[in-house]
């Protein structure tokens, strides 16, 4: 691979698995430097070990905004390059008997430590001659399905916010990308339910879903882009996932 992304610094959140420490990987692999936060430090030290002189690395829990605000403050540089990755989703049960708990977690996650992280990095972003922030949305915030509830909201939530920025940032040189994935085999399902690897793997099972280094082909090609093309939405499905039917309930 080419130098593509010599010369610029991303913050990558989220970056201990999945998409995240795919674009943490890829991303080096261009040229670029890469700020990696997660909460699982182990997992960060061994992303150091592969990636070497190019990759450093913080443990942050996106849940703790005061933390979130220090560690922005703490940064000797301003990335150019904001991916925010970092998200979750918990449970699968219907909006009578999922779990508040789990709900504000997701939230917290989700959407106020993305606007937080975002919104401390912002007012050096924004004089920058390039910059570009990826939010990492979902088809859950477009397409609702059983059981997506707080998940598919929060995922809403962070499409609407993305093109609000592109609003509030017209004439600057910032850019704002959604990239939404559909079915993307990662961490993702295993973190759903709670551990349970065999219901995770059955989501999965028998079809040719996306990877983590799918999502992070998407995201550096758009980063590659000229600096004048902002691309606002990408939504990203394999080609076993469409829409389905609309569901009706007889009888009622």
């Amino acid at each position: 691979m080419t130098d593509t992304m010599n010369g610029r610094l991303a913050l990558v959140t989220g970056a201990t698995s999945g998409i995240g420490k795919a674009t943490a990987e890829r991303l080096v692999s261009l040229g670029a430097e890469v700020i990696g936060t997660g909460r699982r430090l182990e997992r960060l030290e061994a992303l150091k070990d592969e990636l070497g002189e190019r990759f450093r690395y913080a443990r942050l829990d996106m849940t703790d905004v005061d933390a979130v605000k220090t560690f922005v403050g703490d940064l000797s540089r301003t990335p150019d390059i904001l991916v925010n990755n970092a998200g979750l989703a918990l449970g699968l049960s219907g909006a009578d008997e999922a779990s508040l708990e789990d709900w504000d977690r997701m939230i917290d996650t989700n959407i106020r430590g993305l606007v937080h992280i975002t919104r401390a990095l912002l007012p050096k972003m924004k004089p920058m001659e390039r910059s570009d922030i990826i939010n990492i949305s979902s088809v859950a915030g477009s397409y609702p399905y059983p059981g997506g509830n707080a998940y598919g909201a929060t995922k809403a939530f962070v499409t609407q916010f993305s093109l609000n920025l592109r609003a509030d940032l017209i004439g600057s040189k910032v850019r704002v990308t959604s990239v939404e994935p559909g079915l993307t085999e990662t961490e993702f399902s295993e973190v759903r339910f709670a551990g349970d690897k065999e219901k995770a793997a059955k989501v999965y099972e028998n079809t040719e879903h996306l990877t983590g280094e799918d999502i992070a082909r998407v995201i550096c090609d758009v980063l590659a882009l000229p600096a004048h093309i902002n691309i606002n939405r990408v939504e990203v499905m394999p080609v076993c996932q469409a829409f389905g039917a609309f569901n009706i309930a007889r009888g009622c």
